[in-house]
C-alpha cells in the first residue's frame, strides 16, 4: 500500500523550479536550489549525530543571549558553505551571525540576501525532537553595496519564503508569492519530490500551540484569548494544545490542519511587552507562508508583513494560523499599545 508520502509522478524539486509558470527568475531557481542542498546535508546529519557525539552545547553564547548548540554552529556553517561558490545571493543573514555576512563576488543584476535559521527549535536536538531550518529571500537593489538598508523592508518585500521539517520525513515547503508548495525529500535518489501543490490553510482549526508555562508574564488580552480558546466549546473553546517547542513544526500543524501558533510578548516591569521570536528569518518567511496559503499572521496590533524592522535580530510577538483564530487574537487586543 501506498504511504501518504508516496508520489507516482516523483516531480523533482529541479524540474518544478524550471517547469513551473509563472517562471521563476534564474536567480531565484538557483537559491532555492542551493538551500534544498543544504536542507538535505542538515538532514543527513541529524539523522546520525547521536552516535557521532555532535549533541550537546558548544559552551558558546550567540548574539541573541543564546546558549548554542554544537547543531546550531554546524547547520550555520552549513548554509555559509552552500553559499560560498557564487550565485545570485550576495548577503548572508543568520540567527548564529552577530553581523551580515557579505560574500565576496561580482554583484549581478539581480541579487538577493538570504535571511535564516539555520536550525530551529535547537533544545530539542538531545530529545530526538522536532527540528527546522526557516528562510527567506529579499531583493537588493542593483548597484548596491554593503548596506543592507534595501532588505530592512516590510515582509510584503519578500521574494521567497520557506521552512524545512526534519521529521520521520523531511519536508521543504516554500512560496515564492504564487502559492505554497511542498517537497519531500525521497532518500532513494537523494531528491526531493513534490508532494502537495497550492496548499491551503483551514480558515479554523482545532488545536492552539504556546508555551502556557510563561501565561503569567503576558499582556491581560493574551491571556483572555488563552481562556477562550481552552474554554468551553459552546463558548468558542474547545481547542486542544499541541506545542513541540519548535516554531516550523508547531507552523507545520497548522498550516495542514489550522488553528493557530502564538508567541505573545512578555510584560516587562516597565509595563510594556517585547517579543521572543525574530522577525526577520522567523516570523516574516513563516507569515508570508501562512499567508500564500490562506491564513493570516498578526503582532497582536496588525499584519507581521506590514511591519518595517529596525534591525536583523528585532524580536517581536506572533499570533500566525487560520484567519478566524487571528482576527478573534486582534479583536481582543492581545498585546499593549
Amino acid at each position: 500500500m501506498a504511504g501518504p508520502f508516496a508520489n507516482p509522478s516523483m516531480i523533482t524539486l529541479d524540474s518544478y523550479l524550471r517547469t513551473a509558470s509563472p517562471r521563476m527568475e534564474p536567480g531565484l531557481i538557483v537559491t532555492v536550489e542551493q538551500v534544498a542542498l543544504a536542507v538535505k546535508r542538515i538532514s543527513n546529519e541529524l539523522a546520525g549525530a547521536a552516535l557521532r557525539g555532535e549533541l550537546g552545547s558548544t559552551g558558546a553564547i550567540n548574539v541573541q543571549g543564546e546558549e548554542v548548540e554544537k547543531l546550531d554552529l554546524w547547520s550555520n556553517n552549513v548554509f555559509l558553505d552552500a553559499f560560498a561558490g557564487g550565485g545570485a545571493v550576495c548577503t548572508l543573514i543568520s540567527e548564529e551571525l552577530e553581523k551580515p555576512r557579505h560574500l565576496k563576488m561580482q554583484r549581478a543584476r539581480d541579487s538577493y540576501a538570504l535571511l535564516f535559521d539555520p536550525l530551529d527549535g535547537s533544545s530539542n536536538t538531545d530529545i530526538n525532537g522536532s527540528l527546522g531550518t526557516i528562510f527567506a529571500v529579499r531583493r537588493h537593489k542593483p548597484g548596491h553595496g554593503d548596506d543592507i538598508a534595501d532588505v530592512l523592508g516590510r515582509g510584503s518585500e519578500q521574494v521567497v519564503a520557506g521552512y524545512a521539517l526534519y521529521g520521520p520525513a523531511t519536508m521543504l515547503v516554500w512560496t515564492a508569492g504564487d502559492g505554497v508548495n511542498a517537497f519531500v525529500l525521497e532518500r532513494s535518489i537523494g531528491e526531493f519530490a513534490l508532494w502537495r501543490e497550492k496548499i491551503r490553510m483551514p480558515a479554523r482549526g482545532k488545536t492552539y500551540g504556546v508555551n502556557q508555562a510563561n501565561a503569567a508574564r503576558w499582556h491581560p488580552g493574551a491571556r483572555a484569548f488563552l481562556e477562550r480558546l481552552s474554554g468551553p466549546k459552546d463558548k468558542g473553546g474547545g481547542y486542544s494544545l499541541r506545542y513541540c517547542g519548535a516554531f516550523v513544526g508547531d507552523f507545520h500543524r497548522c498550516l495542514l490542519t489550522g488553528g493557530i501558533f502564538m508567541y505573545p510578548g512578555e510584560v516587562s516591569a516597565g509595563g510594556k511587552s517585547s517579543g521572543k521570536l525574530r522577525l526577520m528569518y522567523e516570523v516574516a518567511p513563516l507569515s508570508m507562508v501562512a499567508e500564500q496559503a490562506g491564513g493570516a499572521s498578526s503582532t497582536g496590533h496588525g499584519r507581521v508583513l506590514d511591519f518595517v524592522p529596525d534591525g536583523i535580530h528585532q524580536r517581536v510577538p506572533v499570533y500566525i494560523g487560520s484567519t478566524e483564530e487571528v482576527a478573534l487574537a486582534e479583536k481582543l487586543k492581545v498585546e499593549d499599545g
